[in-house]
């Protein structure tokens, strides 16, 4: 699937390599500046630097735009909305192209249900709150890459995707996430709630000045010395009602 080799970004982001493989769901983290970003833009050809990034085989440079946007998604930290076109036009833009309308329908129809939006397709998005600018922009991302509508399509890259969003809107994309990466896709998402990046993630980049200081199971890397180590913070790791949490001591 996708391969990056000692990819690097000047003065921002230290050699780093690894593989995705389908279905996996991998989750980026560490302090502010530690450089999730760059690593998720690099990653989805979004910006430039040295080593390599391949998408079966093929060098993510050489592959054209349009055929890259039908293999991947990438959700920016943040995005201002710049015209007075309304939701529905807004999410049509990010539909694949030469698909059957009525999937397309059912798909939006889904999506727009599942993240709260069926009400607010008419609405300009300059006239929305926050938190539902956000679900629009994750709406958009998932419609470009979504199975039913898109066969094409391999991963999607959501850089601190539950910004703005509510504890009820923060579960509705969990599923989405889920059933995207059961259908053999797979989602790197740069994360700031340590527990939330320990019930969900199969895999765990920990970041520190540039650098992944340790990527694995997220199992392996979750683990109380190797958290204090990069946020210089003590953590323990306690059990309550049959799941594991981490806290600040």
């Amino acid at each position: 699937m996708l391969e990056c080799r000692q990819i690097t970004v000047s003065g921002r982001l230290r050699a780093f390599s690894t593989q995705i493989e389908p279905g996996s769901r991998i989750h980026i983290i560490g302090p502010n500046g530690a450089g999730k970003s760059t690593l998720l833009a690099r990653l989805a050809g979004m910006s430039e630097g040295g080593g390599e990034v391949t998408l079966d085989g093929q060098r993510l440079s050489d592959i054209p735009g349009p055929r890259l946007a039908r293999l991947r998604a990438w959700l920016c930290q943040q995005l201002t909305p710049a015209s007075l076109m309304p939701v529905f036009q807004y999410l049509s833009l990010h539909q694949p192209q030469k698909i059957d309308p009525g999937a397309l329908e059912r798909t939006v129809s889904c999506l727009c249900e599942a993240l709260h939006l069926s009400d607010k397709l008419g609405r300009p998005v300059t006239h929305l709150s926050g938190g539902e600018w956000q679900r629009v922009r994750l709406a958009a991302a998932l419609l470009q890459v979504w199975p039913t509508v898109n066969p094409d399509s391999q991963l999607l890259f959501l850089d601190e995707p539950m910004n703005s969003l509510d504890v009820a809107q923060q579960k509705a994309l969990d599923q989405l996430l889920s059933e995207f990466c059961a259908a053999g896709r797979s989602v790197v998402l740069s994360d700031h709630d340590l527990n939330h990046t320990l019930h969900y993630a199969h895999q765990v980049w920990l970041m520190f000045q540039g650098q992944v200081m340790v990527a694995g199971k997220c199992a392996d890397v979750m683990q109380s010395e190797k958290l204090s180590d990069v946020y210089k913070v003590a953590f323990e790791i306690h059990e309550l009602a049959g799941r594991q949490w981490i806290m600040a001591t």
